[in-house]
């Protein structure tokens, strides 16, 4: 096993806020797809998802956003500062400014625009 995760899904009630959300705060277009019963916004990743750790906002009747759960966090590279400048003017709220954790870089939380809890990471 390369990854102990390889994929995630960000549940959303109103689809295209939460896309408009991602794509504010990740200065990124992301990748849309449907199926039948799942609407999915693709967030940017590098390679392909044999090598890759992949996730999407969704839409999809089983699935309901929780401010409780599993805390997913996304990668920012260097910088975690600029996207969680613009959470709040996106219709989010932060929840965990940046702080320190040691070695292992820094670390923020916020709640998006649909209600879910949702963590960004640096190394600087």
């Amino acid at each position: 096993m390369k990854n102990a995760i390889d994929w995630f899904e960000i549940p959303s009630t109103n689809f295209e806020r939460a896309i408009k959300f991602y794509e504010t705060i990740l200065s990124a277009k992301l990748r849309l797809e449907q199926s039948p019963d799942i609407k999915m916004a693709i967030l940017p990743y590098d390679g392909n998802m044999e090598d890759a750790v992949g996730g999407a906002v969704v839409f999809a009747k089983h699935l309901k956003p929780s401010a409780t759960g599993t805390l997913n966090y996304l990668a920012c590279g260097n910088d975690l500062v600029t996207p969680l400048s613009k959470v709040v003017e996106a219709g989010g709220k932060v929840i965990m400014p940046k702080t320190a954790i040691g070695p292992n870089g820094f670390i923020a939380v916020f709640a998006d625009s649909e209600g879910n809890t949702i963590g960004l990471h640096s190394n600087n």
